[in-house]
């Protein structure tokens, strides 16, 4: 069936993170999760820092998953 709204949904990341009205808010811990696996398998542990915003850290995250060949 193609009428599968997950696949219609519009996501956040197609959104600039320097626009997100929560861009300046402490980051997530999934984000924090996710961004310091990411950095530890693209061994930079340098792109993970703990006091990053949102918008920095999905910055990074897309940075980091596109250096990895995961986007």
């Amino acid at each position: 069936m193609t009428d599968n709204p997950k696949r219609a949904t519009s996501s956040n990341t197609q959104k600039d993170p320097d626009d997100w009205v929560s861009g300046d808010e402490p980051m997530t811990g999934a984000q924090r999760s996710y961004l310091k696996t990411l950095s530890e398998q693209a061994h930079k542990p340098d792109a993970y820092a703990e006091d990053l915003t949102k918008a920095d850290a999905s910055k990074r995250i897309d940075e980091l998953k596109q250096s990895l060949g995961l986007e």
